[in-house]
């Protein structure tokens, strides 16, 4: 009877190996989603409607790009979570969703640790400190010696609390050992504003918020928060040139599945992707101040626990929640 039942339970398996090789090859059969869970036109959208349309050219179907923005994109990401994890619904994801969220809200209503599978991480940026001439400042060590002479008389603006501009903030803080007075704004735009108006003293920002002000002379940048120079800002030491090599801050932007979607799904989109990220159009967002990567799975995940534990270690120690 055992060597019955062991027949049994491997031909079973044998056959669901098989049914599930099949299905692979068949894939994609129908349209692909893509969840974008912020706005229309903000970054996370356009790279995630420049790599569809270049997955749908190399795949043979559509791949369509659905907008559900709401709650720093845990309506979204909810949405994608509770999806079949069948390779049709996918979810252009950000740190907050993966990192930070779940360490600024009372309650998720899913489990950023199981509820995704990585495919790959498509782009990063790393953050940018700028502030405004008025200051004087023009190094991040002038930077750090007036805050430590003059704690808290800075007043460093974000685009509102928990953002990854104010995480930055907090970050800089926190390893150059000094005090800013945090303003936070609603948005990017209007903090940006009210620094070049002199309003505020300094922002921590994503190189697409500033680049524009930084080459026309408006605010001055200090250091970018990466281990290597942007490309764009080539004259911008990074923070370890500069002395603080501590501060290392990016936002990244990378594909996920629903948990329980086949390997064989999972790596025929980490090869779509690695395809669409060499396109002229992806490579031209390094011009906004992107790095194109299309890292494998593992890396990815490698990258998601890294960052979930020093955004937690910085949330927590600086008692930043959200409503």
């Amino acid at each position: 009877m055992f060597r019955t039942t062991r027949r049994i339970f491997l031909a079973g398996a044998l056959a669901t190996a098989m049914g599930t090789g099949a299905w692979a090859q068949t894939y994609p059969d129908r349209p692909i989603h893509i969840i974008a869970p912020f706005p229309p036109g903000g970054l996370v959208d356009v790279l995630a409607r420049a790599l569809g349309d270049e997955m749908s050219r190399s795949m043979g179907q559509p791949v369509v790009v659905e907008n559900k923005p709401g709650a720093g994109g845990n309506i979204g990401a909810d949405i994608a979570a509770k999806a079949a994890p069948d390779g049709y619904t996918l979810l252009m994801t950000s740190p907050g969703i993966q990192s930070i969220n779940q360490f600024l809200y009372k309650s998720m209503p899913f489990d950023p640790d199981k509820a995704f599978v990585p495919i790959s991480m498509v782009a990063d940026m790393s953050m940018v400190v700028v502030v405004h001439p008025k200051t004087g400042i023009t190094t991040l060590k002038q930077l750090v010696d007036f805050a430590h002479a003059h704690p808290g008389k800075l007043n460093f603006g974000s685009a509102g609390i928990g953002t990854t501009g104010h995480l930055g903030l907090e970050l800089l803080m926190h390893a150059g050992h000094m005090k800013f007075t945090h303003v936070p704004y609603k948005g990017a735009a209007p903090s940006v504003t009210d620094l070049i108006a002199g309003q505020i003293d300094g922002v921590v920002d994503n190189p697409p918020t500033v680049l524009a002000h930084i080459k026309a002379g408006s605010i001055r940048a200090l250091a970018v928060a990466g281990k290597e120079r942007l490309s764009v800002l080539p004259d911008v030491p990074t923070a370890a040139e500069a002395g603080l090599p501590d501060w290392e801050a990016s936002s990244w932007f990378g594909l996920v599945a629903p948990a329980g979607t086949s390997k064989a799904i999972v790596d025929r989109l980490h090869a779509e992707v690695v395809k669409a990220v060499k396109s002229p159009r992806i490579q031209k967002m390094r011009d906004r101040g992107m790095r194109i990567v299309g890292d494998t799975p593992k890396e990815f995940g490698d990258l998601i626990v890294a960052e979930r534990k020093k955004w937690g270690e910085i949330i927590t120690s600086a008692h930043i929640t959200v409503q």
